[in-house]
């Protein structure tokens, strides 16, 4: 059966659409991602329960938030870790649920962020990065940038450089491949500032540097499962050099 994934760009714009902020609608969203949304061609069980919700009245059960985790490339989403953020390690970022009792669209972002910058940061140093640009977790107004913006904007970036050709070297002869990336990242970072609105330069800045830390941490989630890859298929082939011969 086929394996359906999501680019985390993919499901930006999934919850996007599900709460009614975007031009497409979620069924729109899951065409663009595989080419179909038909639930008989053994598309997940909570992408099936997705498409059936309300636009702009969702929420999701913590359950529903690590299965829909579980379906973004790159990703692991154990439902006791996830447990625990709520109740422990991000509980002051996350809050209770605000959707009657579930959890709200921006509140799943936060949890797909967390997911993302665990695989670089400790808590501490997360907690630090997300409270630079949100502020009140019962009311998103105050924010510098919401949960679901930040996710969507990072996720582009790593789009750009995950899935798409790439791009015209604009570094000089002696910049390394690292480096290259690194400037590559910045600049992509900075060229989505201008579509922010009402926010001071400072404030700029500082999504500026959050944006490259969650893209960068992407990346490193990238080469994290890469190697994984490598390692199985090492292992692979020992065990087939190993097998006795029939």
């Amino acid at each position: 059966m086929e394996t359906y994934k999501l680019t985390r760009k993919n499901m930006a714009d999934l919850l996007m659409a599900l709460s009614g902020q975007f031009s497409r609608s979620p069924q729109e969203v899951l065409v663009d991602a595989w080419g179909t949304c038909d639930p008989s061609q053994g598309m997940p069980p909570i992408l099936v329960k997705v498409l059936d919700s309300p636009v702009g009245n969702t929420g999701f059960s913590l359950n529903e938030i690590v299965s829909l985790g579980n379906q973004i490339e790159f990703t692991n989403f154990p439902q006791s870790t996830v447990q625990n953020w709520v109740k422990r390690d991000v509980k002051e970022l996350i809050g209770s649920p605000l959707h009657g009792k579930k959890y709200t669209m921006a509140q799943a972002a936060m949890l797909f962020i967390v997911e993302d910058l665990k695989g670089s940061l400790d808590f501490e140093s997360i907690r630090g990065v997300l409270t630079l640009v949100f502020n009140n977790i019962e009311d998103r107004h105050d924010d510098i940038i919401n949960p679901i913006e930040l996710y969507s904007a990072y996720a582009s970036v790593f789009d750009r450089i995950h899935h798409h050709a790439l791009p015209t070297a604009t570094a000089t002869g002696d910049t390394s491949v690292n480096e290259a990336i690194d400037q590559f990242i910045q600049e992509e970072c900075r060229s989505l500032l201008p579509s922010l609105q009402d926010v001071t330069e400072e404030d700029l800045t500082v999504v500026w540097n959050v944006l490259i830390v969650a893209a960068m941490t992407v990346q490193s989630a990238y080469y994290q499962a890469t190697a994984k890859n490598y390692v199985k298929t090492a292992l692979d082939l020992r065990r087939t050099v190993d097998l006795p011969d029939q």
